[in-house]
């Protein structure tokens, strides 16, 4: 518990044990960013005792088709009453819906996209349609949003595509993670803030987005579609939490903290 409030972190990745640190380093590329976890389930635990985070929601990511059930199935195994854990698919995959069902089948709480490590485009006619089906079955879905540091560009969302899916799939619930596109802050401003079902997380972070832009697009798009993520292990979540806590109310953080996520995952 953080100062006396309950805390979700919505935004977090782990690996097997034996898979961790080469995961890890993998994706690290260099000193882009640091690292704050060993990328193992019981590092982020560790940290979460540290930070004062309750509960906090695995993020994995498939990248071929053969790691379907070997992926999704380690992401239930870990879930606890302090891991909750999304599912992956494989977006080109000849069966989307079959996925789907098998994510569902194993009580994960949602999908996480990530169109870099998986390349497609997000606002692809394609896609549109397993967004389509993902809603149809209540499954909320996470997306990567904008510029990745480990990666070269051109990228392949935008917070305009986001703001198409959105009006394409409008039952859809979706996150946009990195409060919508990391680097592209002005334009979540001008497309994505406002829209009813999108939510934004707050991951890379405090240290990236400009303080007084995290305000305006916080006012724009409302408190109650705004969740704290931290994307561990890649940034810190105590700064993090700090850094809010200095910025907002105490209502509006307990809501981006732990409220919002709470209405969100029925839970």
């Amino acid at each position: 518990m953080f100062h006396g409030t309950k805390v979700i972190d919505f935004h977090i990745h782990a690996f097997p044990d034996e898979l961790a640190e080469k995961a890890v380093m993998k994706i690290l590329k260099g000193d882009l960013f640091g690292i704050y976890s060993d990328g193992t389930v019981s590092g982020i635990l560790k940290n979460m005792d540290r930070d004062g985070v309750d509960m906090a929601v695995l993020q994995p990511i498939v990248t071929k088709q053969h790691q379907l059930e070997g992926t999704n199935k380690w992401a239930a195994s870990v879930a606890s009453d302090r891991i909750l854990s999304f599912g992956s698919i494989y977006p080109h995959t000849e069966d989307p819906a079959a996925d789907i069902d098998f994510i569902r089948s194993l009580g994960l709480r949602g999908l996480k996209f990530h169109a870099e490590y998986q390349d497609f485009v997000v606002d692809d006619p394609k896609m549109i349609e397993i967004y389509r089906y993902a809603a149809s079955v209540g499954l909320p879905i996470l997306f990567h949003g904008g510029e990745d540091l480990s990666m070269p560009g051109p990228f392949k969302s935008s917070p305009a595509q986001y703001a198409r899916i959105s009006e394409a799939v409008p039952e859809l619930r979706m996150i946009v993670a990195h409060l919508g596109g990391f680097n592209q802050w002005d334009d979540v401003e001008r497309f994505l803030a406002g829209r009813g079902n999108v939510w934004l997380d707050t991951s890379m972070g405090f240290s990236w987005y400009p303080h007084d832009q995290f305000l305006r697009i916080l006012e724009k798009h409302g408190e109650d579609r705004i969740l704290f993520a931290s994307d561990s292990p890649w940034s810190d979540e105590g700064n993090e939490l700090r850094t809010m806590e200095s910025l907002v109310g105490r209502e509006t953080f307990e809501k981006i903290v732990y409220l919002n996520a709470i209405e969100l995952l029925a839970i």
